[in-house]
């Protein structure tokens, strides 16, 4: 094996303190034998989810000698209060311990540039590792093993039981439910996300009528051929979004499973319409038969122009189903992240999470959580954008759109005067914007965290996802008035030169693979910044891993957007059929211009920078 650089691990600190050790503190002494995994994340982001299931397998398969790490890192305001973490370790079935790092003290101290990180420590306290984004269980898996063996045979593996303490469980209804549909007979089907299942309530928003699904993480459709009932539970994995198609089935967006699933709530019959329950990954299919493309994280779905569309959170787009073809296609957005207007396919989007055809069928708003913004889509195939500044700039501030606020908004629903309600999920509020006007005004407060919101005749109903209940509100004919609050995303910035820089990406294959290059360059590097002005060479789409970029006089500060991606395979000649990986991320990097900053800017996709 190949001598690795030794560094030490810097030690385990975060204000907010421990979850999931049974309020036991924990340290790197404390770990000492074990292999540590730290999962860099923020529960906003989809890819820091995508992860957590990733991590699943290699976390059951290795529970005696793997420690996995959650270092909860925020990007929001609301993602700093404590609570508002304990929620999501409960919301997503995080099973391991997770550090609390509100002032961002831990990241600081492993210079992590990117949600998710992962770094992996041996069992003598060194980081022998860091993968930055998706993808990149194979290659942990690999690792994981050699360490197994290293460390076995020289007695510094220490196997036992690991540090994770579960939760009790709270018996409510509902547990973070996601969203929700008014069904014919005027009661509510409800996602109710955490626990897999769907739940159908009765007119008045509390009473249980009937529950669907086993409760357990899974794919199943408990039904014979044809979806008829076969006695069996259906199965989902954290479903969030539902649609009622004009013939009275409801579709539902199956997140964590990738997939659409059709439920009959005549018959109960729940079948597969779209997706492989494996998550598209960048170079496959992104149009076919429903069945045979896969998906990423579809987070909600709407009736839109004919079509049912999808917002499809995992890769920043909008994809559309035909169910009179069977087929998907991806319609919107080019996967890249951030507010770009224009056509459809040229378009950039920020984790589509909330979808709401206009009243008139003449527009698709969209809720781009991650921009704190609300887009819409007109019949003409053009993305607007009616709310939001960038991906790091959110608040609560009513007034013109062009300058309102929002904070990770959810949900979008569609108003009978044109206007929209917005779920603003970490502002804990229902906002509306006004076309006619372009006014976004405050409709509600002192919800928590609503995801969505359905009409109910003359109210509406609120998905308050952390209150674990639907909530009614008569729409107000004024607005409430609030104090305006405008934030930036906290993060240090990093300090660079004037004039030339450097852009390296870090990637070395998995032990045994080699980068793909059968067909072609198998590596692809995205660069732009915030603003647009920041760069006066360098932005672009190429296949090296490093560029070298100049700065424009006279901007001082802002943002570089680096997107990267590298495929590797099994580097074996006898094997005709290689497996092989893809390995992505995308760095939202602050940077400050000031004389003797730094000429190189290295960004660790996988490996550690030498």
């Amino acid at each position: 094996m190949a001598p690795r650089v030794r560094v030490r691990a810097p030690e385990l600190i975060g204000k907010g303190g421990w979850l999931n050790t049974g309020n036991v503190d924990l340290s790197l002494a404390d770990l000492r034998g074990r292999i540590v995994i730290l999962d860099f994340w923020t529960f906003c982001c989809v890819n820091c989810l995508h992860v957590l299931d990733e991590l699943r397998e290699l976390e059951e398969k290795h529970r005696d000698t793997v420690v996995i790490i959650g270092v909860h890192s925020p990007k929001f305001v609301h993602e700093a209060e404590h609570q508002a973490v304990v929620d999501a370790v409960e919301r997503y079935g995080v099973e391991h311990p997770v550090l609390d790092d509100p002032e961002l003290a831990t990241w600081k101290q492993y210079a992590v540039r990117a949600w998710p990180t992962l770094v992996v420590i041996d069992p003598e306290g060194y980081v022998v590792a860091q993968h930055s984004g998706e993808g990149h269980a194979h290659a942990l898996e690999a690792l994981v093993a050699e360490l197994e063996a290293e460390h076995g045979a020289k007695g510094t593996l220490r196997r036992g039981d690991g540090p994770y303490v579960a939760p009790e469980p709270v018996a409510t209804d509902l547990r973070f439910p996601g969203k929700a549909v008014v069904l014919p007979g005027g009661g509510f089907l409800v996602s109710d996300s955490t626990r897999h299942q769907l739940v159908e309530m009765a007119a008045d928003g509390e009473t249980v009528v009937r529950r669907i699904g086993s409760g357990e993480r899974g794919f199943g459709s408990g039904a014979s051929d044809g979806g008829a009932p076969s006695g069996g539970v259906p199965s989902f994995n954290e479903p969030q979004g539902l649609a009622l198609l004009p013939g009275g089935k409801v579709v539902v967006a199956d997140t964590v499973n990738h997939a659409l699933r059709s439920y009959d709530p005549e018959t109960g019959a729940v079948t597969t319409i779209a997706g492989t329950g494996r998550q598209w990954m960048q170079g496959q299919p992104t149009s076919g038969p429903a069945l045979e493309v896969s998906l990423s994280s579809p987070w909600d779905v709407a009736w839109f122009d004919g079509k049912l569309w999808i917002a499809m959170a995992g890769v920043h787009q909008l994809w559309t189903y035909d169910p009179g073809s069977g087929t998907v296609e991806a319609a919107a957005g080019t996967t890249n992240e951030g507010i770009v207007d224009g056509p459809l396919r040229e378009a950039w989007f920020a984790q589509t999470s909330g979808l709401a055809a206009s009243a008139d069928g003449e527009r698709l708003w969209v809720a781009d959580s991650e921009g704190s913004a609300v887009r819409w889509v007109d019949r003409d195939g053009f993305v607007h954008t009616a709310v939001g500044k960038g991906l790091f700039d959110f608040g609560h501030r009513d007034g013109a759109a062009s300058q309102a606020l929002l904070q990770h908004p959810l949900g979008v629903t569609a108003l009978p005067d044109g206007s929209v309600a917005i779920a603003d999920t970490y502002n804990h509020a229902l906002r509306r914007y006004d076309p006619a006007s372009g006014e976004v005004t405050t409709l509600a407060t002192d919800l928590r965290e609503p995801s969505d919101a359905v009409l109910a005749g003359d109210d509406v109903v609120v998905v308050e996802s952390a209150r674990h209940r639907l909530t009614r509100l008569r729409l107000p004919e004024s607005a409430v008035r609030v104090e305006a609050v405008a934030h930036q995303t906290q993060r240090a910035a990093t300090d660079v030169a004037p004039g030339r820089l450097r852009v390296d990406v870090v990637f070395s294959a998995p032990a045994g693979q080699k980068l793909d290059t059968r067909y072609g360059p198998s590596t692809r590097l995205i660069v732009s910044s915030t603003p647009p002005g920041l760069l006066a060479e360098g932005a672009g789409t190429g296949t090296d891993l490093g560029r070298d970029l100049v700065l424009a006089e006279g901007v001082t500060e802002g943002i570089l957007h680096v997107s990267a991606m590298a495929a590797s395979c099994d580097d074996d000649p006898a094997n005709e059929y290689p497996a092989c990986h893809m390995h992505q991320n995308d760095w939202g990097v602050p940077v400050r211009v000031v004389p003797g900053g730094a000429e190189r800017l290295p960004l660790v996709l996988a490996g550690l920078d030498g």
